[in-house]
């Protein structure tokens, strides 16, 4: 008995490397959130992409729109009802007290700025000049009103979820959701 408790019940194996299989060449990154760390989420992989040399595309859509409006891109918050993962062991309570979630945006800003992570409007520069492209969700402008003009000039154009699509197309290409 004291042999077999010895002994590994398990092997632990090392998994094939297939040298053959695609590389990642593409990422769509589709945001449909607006709030500053689903925004920074997209940034951060859209941008990790062109820095590997990897081609980068993003399209908002719905909520994520307000990341690219003129507007808002500046002005994003850090969402605190809701988010169990936001402060744990925190009664969720007190995230809903009016200036909570402002103080909490704040809070993050800070921690970023510390880290000298570029604000969202710096971002989409730094990824529009690194050759990503940023698309907004024709139908989701459309509920909302938005036209181009609203946008920020990096927005290359306001298009359909087909065209969406079109832009995933090749081999290598990898659909990244937020």
């Amino acid at each position: 008995m004291q042999e077999v408790l010895e002994r590994p019940v398990t092997k632990v194996a090392e998994a094939p490397v297939d040298k053959n299989k695609g590389k990642v060449k593409k990422v769509l990154v589709i945001c449909s959130k607006g709030k500053l760390e689903d925004v920074y989420a997209a940034l951060v992989m859209a941008n990790g992409a062109l820095m590997e040399g990897i081609q980068a595309k993003m399209f908002f859509t719905f909520f994520g729109l307000e990341a690219i409006t003129k507007k808002g891109a500046d002005h994003l918050h850090t969402a605190t009802v809701g988010n169990p993962a936001f402060m744990p062991g925190m009664p969720t309570v007190l995230a809903g007290l009016p200036g909570f979630e402002a103080f909490a945006s704040f809070m993050m800003k800070k921690e970023m700025d510390k880290l000298d992570m570029p604000h969202v409007t710096e971002f989409f520069q730094m990824i529009d000049a690194g050759g990503g492209e940023i698309y907004a969700c024709r139908l989701a402008a459309d509920m909302f009103h938005l036209k181009k003009e609203d946008f920020i000039p990096e927005v290359k154009d306001i298009i359909t979820v087909g065209d969406m699509y079109a832009l995933a197309e090749g081999e290598g290409t990898q659909i990244i959701f937020i």
